[in-house]
């Protein structure tokens, strides 16, 4: 198969200057890269293809003798005699120096190395913190101002953040030299890596803070005014931006989120921004009906009429006395549920009365007579 044009490949015309080409090879290497093409099998082939193409125009020597006999001029070893002194195209040599021409720009975007990310590295973004905040039912429908002690690294007073001692400076690694990185060379490719030395920040210490011992913040328990607003819920996450812990080497500090979890209430079971109460009442309430007082979260009270006849688990609702919306809107509603209760401990007189009623009340069950005439339907249907 016959090699394509090496200006085609590298997308750049023939009377393209040194900085035109090396910006063509620049492009094509980002865009073939095998590590941003881990799908496409051809990337590899098209990528050794475009380094082979720069190697050969960037040299002014080996470039002449391309424009003028084109893909022979580096057959049967005209490669070698085409730079005195030079070596045949193709060796590994030239591949690694074709690609280090730009590794610093390319790299600065596949592995934030080079300089600027060593750089970067020097002062590091301090992490974020996580806070459990448990707050009372009452708290979350109301809202509040909480204080709490949030135990973080903050900056050092001594230093400043800087780890060095007395006002002086960190000083350049001497085995990256501030990078944060080195490089080795393994085959066709020459790989990055943390420098061991400074792991990764560009700089030492040589005379390290006795504060922080080098680390430019330390440990400490910070109180923090926090505003929990009305109507949140287990699980409802509140962001404090920079209050998380203190960056190194005076990089901008993390933040703080504080999870909410709602206790449960010994009145009121919560659903969403519903409330729901279970009121137990007298069978004799329940029967002939009635009014009952009944607590709301905001410490009020509120009456509410049960119907004559009401059975256990009857609900009735009262409008906007549930809890508020987080972010505003119409308060949820307060759900009243009945449990008719059975008296206990009956005295014989009690008793007796009873016993009375239920000879008398044959038509006051609707709900038993109903059952039991449909179980003995179910009886008689499986005598037959």
């Amino acid at each position: 198969m016959a090699k394509r044009d090496y200006y085609e490949i590298l997308g750049v015309s023939k009377n393209a200057t040194a900085d035109e080409i090396k910006k063509g090879y620049r492009a094509k290497a980002k865009e073939l890269h095998p590590d941003r093409n881990s799908d496409n099998p051809d990337a590899e082939a098209q990528f050794k293809e475009a380094n082979e193409a720069y190697e050969v125009l960037k040299d002014a020597d080996k470039k002449a003798a391309y424009d003028r006999y084109g893909h022979a001029a580096f057959e049967g070893g005209m490669g070698a005699s085409a730079r005195p002194g030079g070596q045949g195209f193709g060796g590994q040599g030239d591949f690694a120096s074709a690609f280090s021409d730009v590794f610093d720009d390319l790299f600065g975007d596949f592995m934030g190395g080079g300089a600027r990310g060593g750089a970067r590295q020097r002062a590091a973004r301090g992490s974020d913190l996580r806070y459990n905040l448990k707050v009372t039912l009452e708290e979350a429908y109301s809202g509040l101002q909480k204080t709490i002690s949030v135990p973080t690294s903050v900056t050092c007073s001594s230093c400043n953040g800087s780890g060095a001692e007395g006002g002086s400076e960190p000083v350049t690694c001497p085995t990256c030299s501030g990078i944060g990185k080195v490089r080795a060379q393994q085959g066709f490719f020459t790989v990055e890596r943390t420098c061991p030395t400074c792991n990764g920040i560009g700089q030492i210490i040589k005379n390290p803070c006795a504060k922080c011992g080098g680390a430019g913040r330390i440990e400490k328990e910070r109180a923090l005014s926090v505003n929990i607003p009305a109507g949140v819920e287990t699980g409802t996450r509140i962001r404090l931006a920079g209050e998380g812990e203190a960056g190194m080497r005076g990089g901008p500090s993390g933040d703080l989120y504080i999870f909410i979890e709602v206790a449960e209430h010994p009145l009121f079971q919560r659903d969403g921004h519903h409330l729901y109460c279970r009121v137990p009442v007298s069978m004799t309430s329940a029967a002939i009906g009635g009014d009952i007082e009944v607590p709301t979260i905001d410490g009020g009270r509120s009456r509410v009429k049960v119907p004559a006849g009401s059975q256990s688990g009857r609900q009735m609702r009262l409008r906007g006395k549930g809890m508020p919306m987080l972010r505003g809107g119409t308060p949820g509603d307060m759900y009243i549920e009945l449990a008719v209760e059975t008296p206990v401990n009956l005295t014989s007189r009690q008793k007796e009365l009873l016993r009375e009623f239920e000879k008398l009340g044959e038509n006051n069950n609707p709900e038993s007579s109903t059952f039991f005439s449909k179980v003995k339907t179910f009886w008689d249907s499986m005598k037959s």
